[in-house]
């Protein structure tokens, strides 16, 4: 493997999608020396001139980092992070990750980012999960259809977008149920961290909205809160 190959995908959507969509190179692909039913997957997507080696599943271990890979991993290039703000004209709803640091929950996310046509995402904070093999499997691969840009001050992030001519809305407990926010474009949501939730100094440039629950000692996980509002959302003014 190449020195300059900083990051392994792994899965057969992951895998498959870094292949389709083509943003970056792929170096190779490992898999195992029985077929498995991913790599048969990934086959039908794969140009003849990325080589192929087959190793034991103990080595794929290694190289993925768990056993989760299903038999299939590719040494690919990094990912290609977004280096400008967006404009609200091309991108009118972005969410933006609040120091999210479970790497699935990441990934669920982005996946449901793309779903609803949310194809702008802000990875704010220093202690934001990477975008790592795990968190892209969490994706289905579908970050590979995202933009995302990475900020390391949530504070001069939001600000910034503020600028720009984006209204910002926090999902936060003891916020206004979404229902009844006017939820116009352009807009940012703004998804917390699991223990601490949106700080406070975004809420303080945010609207603070909320999704209605059973009662208030629980709260939805990251990434369903995102996907739910995101859903809304994007239903309401037809991205979707």
């Amino acid at each position: 493997m190449n020195q300059d190959i900083s990051t392994v995908v792994f899965g057969a959507h992951s895998v498959c999608e870094v292949l389709k969509n083509n943003r970056r190179r792929v170096e190779r692909i490992f898999t195992t020396k029985q077929e498995s039913k991913a790599f048969r997957q990934v086959k039908g997507v794969l140009p003849s001139r990325i080589p192929v080696s087959f190793v034991e599943r103990t080595t794929l271990n290694k190289l993925a980092g768990t056993p989760d890979h299903q038999g299939v991993v590719a040494a690919v290039a990094p990912f290609p992070f977004r280096k400008k703000l967006f404009a609200p004209e091309r991108t009118p709803l972005v969410v933006f990750l609040d120091s999210v640091q479970d790497p699935r929950n990441l990934g669920a996310i982005l996946r449901s980012a793309y779903c609803t046509g949310c194809s702008g995402v802000v990875f704010a904070g220093r202690q934001t999960a990477p975008l790592s093999g795990t968190a892209h499997r969490a994706s289905a691969g579908l970050a590979e259809r995202l933009e995302i840009l990475i900020e390391p001050s949530p504070l001069e992030a939001a600000k910034n977008l503020i600028k720009a001519g984006y209204t910002l809305y926090s999902g936060a407990l003891g916020g206004t149920r979404i229902s009844e926010v006017d939820i116009q474009l352009p807009a940012v949501l703004v998804v917390g961290n699991e223990g601490e939730g949106v700080s406070s100094q975004i809420q303080k440039l945010s609207t603070r909205i909320m999704l209605p629950q059973q009662s208030a000692d629980v709260s939805y996980n990251a990434s369903v809160a995102a996907g739910l509002m995101m859903f809304l959302v994007s239903t309401k003014h037809h991205l979707i």
